[in-house]
């Protein structure tokens, strides 16, 4: 196979993979209203199985990376692909609080961890040329938004037609299509060496890691934007709902954050080519911190959250190449999955808090306004933080090397 068509295949089948993972665990905030009807359980404790399935998410793949730096990506991707669609087919049929944990926040979350950025971003980063890994991250992420923006309305469309169960059931199926996309990443060719440090064992390139200020600060940021991004996949139809809007604003709204940040993280992973991606990273989430804030002054109205939507899905998961991009800069590839997986371990922290608080806040006050401020705080405070990461100017590094 050519290095070209190689190239290719490599990043669609991954990018694919990525669309199935995450568009199936974006779709499930659109389940919250379904399953409270059905068994009672109540907004808390279903946002809290929800949040228990971001912190999962995000703990299984540092675990399934360094899985994936020994044994390969192929028999994690399949293992991952058989806990997602296990996780989601036997979640109708709990109807206690712990069978949701079990099967909704940690079953399906795990098996989604599996197909996730830091093992398919790692896998591309070692089997290419450095020049072409930035775009490559960009267009992996592009197909997360991509899976985001066909599941979110085929999901609303399923549980208007057929019910919830069966729009569950059906997604389900879907994750298992992610194993034969998988079978691409067995090839070993590469455009280009792998960049590591010679000779460096897991543990000791992971305590380096841990005592850089910059991986700190990475960590510091994406806390922040799992905050975020938990917050609205898992309440914004909430949030249409108290504002009076048929479910099917809450679709189209998810759909535009995906369709949106196709372009969003495109364009991130090609300027992270030409401008330090630090820099990137604090007008991303300046950015957020502006959406956020104009939004709480517009009245509420069906084209106000399209808006909104469209804004807040250019900068959505535009985070992920810089920050993978970052971590592979700072510490090579060798164990990208690994050290990447760690970041996705703060955000997916911050990601609880922000799918667990956000149904204690709507349950207590009835709305989600102090979400809403804390997410502008936080933003802000994430903007900052990446600023101190130390990063030479992509042609100065180029010069060097």
């Amino acid at each position: 196979m050519s290095a070209k068509r190689h190239y290719w295949t490599l990043v669609i089948c991954a990018a694919l993979i990525l669309a199935v993972t995450m568009g199936l665990r974006n779709a499930l905030g659109l389940f919250v209203s379904p399953l409270n009807t059905s068994t009672g359980l109540g907004i808390v404790s279903i946002s809290f199985a929800l949040a228990v399935g971001q912190f999962v998410w995000g703990a299984a793949q540092p675990i399934f990376g360094a899985l994936a730096d020994r044994a390969g990506s192929v028999r994690i991707i399949v293992f991952g692909a058989t806990l997602l669609a296990l996780g989601l087919a036997v979640t109708p049929f709990v109807h206690s609080s712990f069978g949701l944990i079990l099967f909704l926040g940690v079953v399906s979350a795990a098996g989604a961890g599996g197909g996730s950025f830091s093992i398919l971003m790692g896998a591309a980063a070692q089997r290419l040329p450095a020049e072409r890994r930035a775009f490559a991250s960009g267009f992996i992420n592009a197909g997360g938004s991509f899976g985001q923006f066909v599941f979110a309305p085929l999901a609303q469309a399923l549980i208007s037609a057929f019910g919830w169960i069966t729009a569950l059931l059906t997604l389900a199926a879907s994750a298992l299509l992610t194993i034969p996309l998988a079978l691409p990443l067995r090839d070993k060719h590469s455009g280009g060496p792998t960049v590591h440090i010679g000779g460096i064992s897991l543990s000791e390139q992971t305590l380096l890691a841990f005592k850089d200020r910059s991986y700190w600060c990475l960590h510091a940021g994406f806390f922040t934007c799992g905050f975020h991004i938990a917050f609205l996949v898992t309440h914004l139809p909430g949030e249409v709902a108290l504002c009076g809007l048929p479910a099917s604003v809450s679709a189209a709204s998810l759909a535009l954050i995906g369709l949106a940040n196709i372009g969003g993280s495109l364009g991130v992973g090609w300027l992270a080519q030409k401008y330090r991606m630090k820099m990137l990273l604090v007008w991303v989430y300046g950015i957020r911190a502006v959406a956020i804030a104009c939004y709480l002054m517009a009245p509420r109205t069906a084209l106000t959250f399209y808006v909104f939507a469209v804004v807040l899905g250019l900068s959505w998961l535009a985070t992920v190449p810089p920050t993978a991009g970052l971590v592979g800069k700072l510490f090579g590839t060798r164990y990208l999955a690994t050290l990447f997986g760690l970041t996705l371990l703060s955000h997916q922290i911050g990601g609880f808090f922000g799918a667990w608080l956000g149904g204690m806040a709507v349950a207590a006050s009835g709305n989600y306004d102090w979400m809403w401020y804390a997410d502008i705080a936080l933003a802000t405070a994430a903007a900052l933080v990446n600023l101190p990461i130390r990063e030479a100017q992509p042609n100065l590094a180029a010069a060097a090397a």
